[in-house]
């Protein structure tokens, strides 16, 4: 109810501001000033990720080779028997000596909790813990329930779809070390990208991602936690009281509770974590609308802690609050529109003013499709016109994924029941389609050798019957 009733005020007050403001001003302008200061915003963090990487190559991190803290990795698993022994068996080969693993079934229908016993049995680094049907959904029962037996000093977790290099630790722990660091986020990438345009599109907006969470590093604003390769302190952990079973999206509820407690979040670019993409329309629209949704709801219910929290840094504060800008953007220009065409239709403005909102939603697209065309040179090493070719289909995706979603969000958060429905995204998908094909090939094969036979037989017994008479 309180999320409900804070987006209606946000949406009512957002409405009467744009109604009263076109009747003295053209609110193009504040939508243009809203441009300028993301842009400002965005040339001070690349300003800052220069001058950082300057200064460590002038005066390199050392790293302290005696930080190796015991970590315990945490899978959950909820249907995932066509993955899950391929994904342990690659965890378990990292490079690090001090770290061990539980496996979580959660709830699971198909064979998983068979193949993770066996992996129990077969690994001795791998504990198997089988969740009941019946005890509490979501991925932050599951890992709540994994942490009152996890015995690190830091906490991994990986879906379970995931595939890391053997050096992947390695790389995250030294990052972990300053006291006031809570969690390190690895580079999630797509690992079927070259599938179909969904999975390169999907595999672009990470890269664009990882270029906003290297920008939010650089001033010391909100990381993020991503959910796949997280590694969180477990002294940060049981800080804020583990994860909230409440949610739909844990990664990025616990990162806005580590900030408000006073917990830095780091993101670490050279350690890259692989997961599957998702080749199917339908499912996308699942998985990003809980995404989408939780990370909305959860800006409303920590609305007044991210205001007054005494601990939480003023950059992570003020970095939080122009990345929420993301999720205004497309209800502040849908408001735009409508106005303008009310006012319009009943000849209290001219039709001239929409041409205007028009423009700005342009340039607003543009800035997008530069934005991701730069992460992907810089990032992904792409050629010049393969990137933008890339950024402008990825930019089109993203206008029809994240933009109607924003509104349907928005209108369900305000007007329909909450529901735990976290929208599990399926693994195995690719695998499952190979088997497929595979499949088909060999019974197309069979049908012609039986074909072939039967023909051959035939022909025998003609030529058996003609040498007869």
């Amino acid at each position: 109810m309180k999320e409900r009733i804070l987006l209606f005020l946000i949406v009512f007050g957002m409405g009467v501001f744009i109604y009263v403001f076109q009747s003295y001003f053209n609110t193009v302008w504040g939508l243009a000033l809203l441009c300028a200061l993301m842009v400002i915003y965005t040339i001070f963090m690349n300003l800052s990720y220069k001058f950082k990487k300057r200064k460590l190559k002038k005066f390199p991190e050392i790293i302290n080779e005696n930080y190796k803290p015991s970590v315990t990795v945490m899978i959950p698993a909820h249907n995932e028997e066509s993955v899950i022994s391929s994904t342990v068996e690659n965890i378990l080969a990292m490079d690090y000596e001090n770290f061990d693993i539980i496996v979580i079934d959660d709830r699971s229908t198909d064979n998983t909790p068979n193949v993770i016993k066996e992996l129990e049995q077969k690994y001795e680094k791998v504990t198997a813990l089988i969740r009941p049907q019946g005890t509490f959904p979501g991925k932050s029962a599951v890992l709540n329930d994994a942490f009152k037996i996890a015995k690190g000093e830091a906490i991994l977790v990986f879906d379970a779809d995931a595939t890391v290099e053997p050096d992947f630790l390695k790389k995250m722990v030294p990052n972990l070390e300053p006291k006031d660091v809570g969690a390190v986020q690895a580079r999630k990438v797509i690992r079927n990208k070259n599938v179909n345009i969904l999975t390169r599109c999907q595999n672009n907006e990470y890269t664009m991602d990882s270029h906003l969470q290297v920008g939010r590093d650089s001033v010391k604003g909100a990381v993020e936690l991503r959910g796949n390769g997280e590694l969180i302190k477990r002294e940060a952990i049981e800080d804020i009281g583990g994860w909230n079973n409440y949610t739909i999206v844990d990664d990025l509820d616990m990162s806005t509770r580590l900030h408000i407690k006073g917990w830095d979040i780091r993101f670490c670019i050279d350690a890259v974590v692989y997961e599957e993409g998702i080749i199917y329309l339908k499912p996308l629209y699942r998985q990003r609308r809980r995404w989408l949704e939780g990370t909305i709801r959860r800006y409303l219910e920590y609305f007044g802690d991210v205001l007054f929290s005494k601990e939480m840094s003023l950059r992570a504060s003020l970095d939080m609050m122009a990345y929420v800008s993301e999720f205004i953007m497309p209800g502040w220009l849908l408001l735009e529109f409508v106005i303008r065409i009310f006012k319009i239709i009943f000849k209290q403005a001219p039709t001239q003013m929409l041409y205007s909102s028009i423009v700005i939603g342009c340039v607003i697209g543009i800035g997008f499709f530069f934005g991701i065309r730069y992460a992907l040179r810089r990032y992904d090493f792409m050629p010049r016109w393969d990137a933008m070719f890339e950024a402008l289909q990825t930019s089109i995706y993203l206008f029809i994924i994240w933009f109607p979603l924003v509104l349907y969000i928005g209108f369900k958060i305000m007007f329909m029941k909450k529901d735990m429905n976290w929208g599990k995204t399926a693994h195995g998908l690719v695998k499952e389609e190979e088997d497929s094909i595979k499949a088909f090939i060999k019974k197309e094969i069979q049908k012609t050798k039986e074909y072939k036979d039967k023909y051959t037989d035939k022909l025998k017994q003609i030529l058996a019957e003609k040498g007869d008479k």
